[in-house]
């Protein structure tokens, strides 16, 4: 039988070797752990339903006020809890470890010599890892809705903006909430898996990929930045905001997709000519 590229390290093989790890069975379960742990604690904790705006569910005219009205308004805190950390660490672990993992087992130089040429086998990695990314992103609102529904029921969403959705309508926009979210963090495993191809540390990729997210976050927040903030990836985690009126504003939620589309294309430009002349042999 003659050697074909395309024949090596199949998506599925790939996909059935990352999925038996135990970091993704664990990063799953984090995610499940949030809604549930929240749920939890406003059901049976002693001040859970306590006054004061701030209070989770306090029927405060906010999105943490409104939490316990129903599954939807309840799904909507959970994308407002998991967008600055949760889900950017998990993303950074499935996208900065794939390859920086096998470097430093090295088994990386095996794969190498199956022969598998670098391009594919990066390119088949990113591939798993998206995916692995996307059933994340994918679950968040799904569990928390499930949860939701059992704890708080399935009242109208109540928006901080003033107005209320029929259920239909709401789960519509959560739909496209998922959907903004999962173009809005390509750029965070982008960044994660340049970081990867660079190191033969799986935890120093994640932990780096992190860490400058949390700093481009921080410069976000910096007002004294002016317009310059507008240029950072982060600016637009929350544009989803947008999704929550009478009528959806598609301006900032179209800047954010598009913003993290072409720094996923040049990060990932970057990382595949960058792991083309990696030594992986020393």
């Amino acid at each position: 039988m003659s050697y074909k590229v395309s024949h090596t390290l199949p998506y599925r093989i790939e996909l059935y070797r990352q999925l038996k790890r135990k970091r993704t069975l664990f990063a799953y379960l984090f995610v499940t752990a949030l809604p549930v742990i929240v749920a939890a604690a406003v059901k049976f904790g002693p001040t859970g339903h306590a006054g004061g705006p701030t209070k989770f569910g306090s029927g405060s005219a906010d999105l943490i006020g409104l939490a316990t009205k129903g599954a939807a308004n309840f799904t909507f805190t959970m994308f407002y809890f998991a967008t600055p950390f949760l889900l950017v660490a998990v993303i950074s672990l499935f996208n900065g470890d794939t390859i920086a993992s096998e470097a430093s087992w090295s088994s990386l130089r095996y794969l190498l010599t199956a022969p598998i040429p670098r391009i594919r086998l990066a390119i088949q990695k990113l591939k798993v890892s998206l995916t692995l990314s996307l059933v994340a992103i994918i679950w968040l609102p799904v569990i928390s809705w499930l949860v939701g529904f059992l704890a708080f029921g399935t009242t109208p969403f109540q928006s901080p903006l003033g107005i209320s959705l029929s259920n239909s309508t709401s789960l519509q926009r959560i739909t496209l909430t998922t959907a903004y979210l999962l173009f809005e963090f390509l750029f965070v495993a982008a960044l994660a898996f340049w970081i990867g191809v660079r190191t033969d540390s799986p935890l120093g990729a994640v932990g780096v990929a992190v860490g400058i997210i949390i700093l481009l976050n921080i410069l976000d927040a910096i007002n004294s930045l002016g317009n310059i903030r507008n240029f950072l990836p982060v600016h637009y985690f929350f544009s989803w905001f947008d999704a929550l009126g009478a009528q959806i504003s598609w301006g900032n939620m179209f800047r954010g997709a598009g913003y993290s589309i072409i720094w996923f294309v040049i990060l990932l430009c970057a990382a595949i000519r960058k792991f083309q002349n990696k030594d992986i042999y020393s």
